[in-house]
């Protein structure tokens, strides 16, 4: 994220400095960052990716699975993303790994208690796709993926 549009892009330089790097993503408040559940950067995909006919999940299977996520979270009385605070830590189990993986995380990017939670809720919705009632390591771990904004990469 930067001015010109281009950085990271495979095909195309960015000119920005550095500091002009940090100085546009400074313009987003880390208040306002923490209220976004998830931050990603989409390349541009390659011509040939576009015209391949080979495909990932199917639309149908894709829906068959969200279907069956909220199914769950419409079970525990709650859509993940409405989950109020004071009941994350029971309708969010983690198991070892996770309990590792999210203070490892917590501490290495110095997150908020509020992006603390978002990542919980947001790996409960990965382990409610995967069709698994605890949450896991891997959970966790894709779900800090998606705060890269959070990040102190970008210079």
């Amino acid at each position: 994220m930067c001015r010109c549009g281009y950085h990271g892009d495979p095909t195309r330089e960015c000119r920005c400095t550095g500091a002009q790097i940090q100085q546009y993503l400074g313009k987003i408040s880390g208040p306002l960052l923490d209220r976004i559940d998830l931050h990603i950067e989409v390349p541009a995909v390659p011509y040939q990716e576009l015209r391949a006919r080979e495909g990932g999940v199917s639309s149908a299977e894709m829906r068959g699975r969200v279907l069956a996520a909220r199914a769950a979270q419409h079970g525990r009385g709650y859509v993940n993303a409405g989950i109020p605070p004071g009941r994350i830590r029971d309708i969010c189990p983690l198991d070892a790994a996770g309990e590792r993986t999210l203070e490892m995380a917590v501490r290495r990017m110095g997150l908020s208690a509020r992006a603390h939670d978002r990542i919980l809720k947001v790996a409960r919705t990965i382990a409610d796709l995967g069709g698994s009632g605890e949450i896991q390591g891997k959970h966790v771990a894709e779900a800090v993926q998606y705060r890269s904004l959070d990040r102190n990469y970008w210079t």
